[in-house]
């Protein structure tokens, strides 16, 4: 069976400690069937599917390209949802978009176009991915909910992408393969 991957940003343990928070808040109140494990929490860039071993080599020396890019700033903080308002799919924190996040995800797909993946053609949705698949019934204060949680804007140094490898019968299911630093200059 071929295994699946994915490109993104690591977390810092902080800011993952901090959003392991915000999932025991919210777990008393909303009803998901999976909250990520700690170690699992991160800021998608490209998903790539199943990956072949040669495919796999060949991206690898790829997104060498990225290590030219400078490190950089992100806040994150802002809570919502993805899917039908009453049962919402993706409970998420947001992740402020700007020049330099566009870009390192732009020369992310760029190179994985370059050896055959298939270019993404929705618009790009930085987030981290709190909790997902919905298991109750349809819920009508979910705004109110988000709404009163008191929570702050954080920063982030961007300064690392990883390929992670998904083994979906573990807990974290993720594992780091590779990582590239961002050392290019400003």
């Amino acid at each position: 069976m071929t295994s699946h991957y994915f490109i993104a940003i690591p977390l810092p343990r902080t800011l993952k400690e901090t959003l392991v928070n915000w999932q025991k808040h919210f777990k008393d109140q909303l009803t998901y069937k999976q909250w990520p494990h700690m170690e699992d929490l991160h800021i998608t860039l490209k998903f790539l599917g199943a990956v072949e071993p040669d495919q796999l080599s060949e991206l690898i020396a790829q997104l060498k390209k990225i290590e030219r890019l400078p490190k950089f700033e992100l806040t994150v903080g802002n809570i919502g949802t993805f899917g039908k308002q009453s049962m919402p799919r993706v409970l998420w924190v947001g992740v402020e978009k700007n020049e330099s996040l566009l870009k390192l995800q732009k020369k992310v797909e760029e190179c994985a176009t370059n050896i055959g993946f298939s270019k993404e053609n929705r618009l790009y949705k930085p987030h981290i991915t709190l909790a997902k698949k919905w298991n109750s019934e349809p819920i009508d204060d979910i705004d109110r909910l988000l709404c009163s949680f008191k929570k702050e804007q954080l920063e982030i140094t961007v300064d690392e992408i990883v390929i992670y490898q998904i083994f979906p019968s573990r807990s974290p299911k993720y594992e780091v393969i590779r990582s590239y630093s961002l050392e290019g200059g400003n």
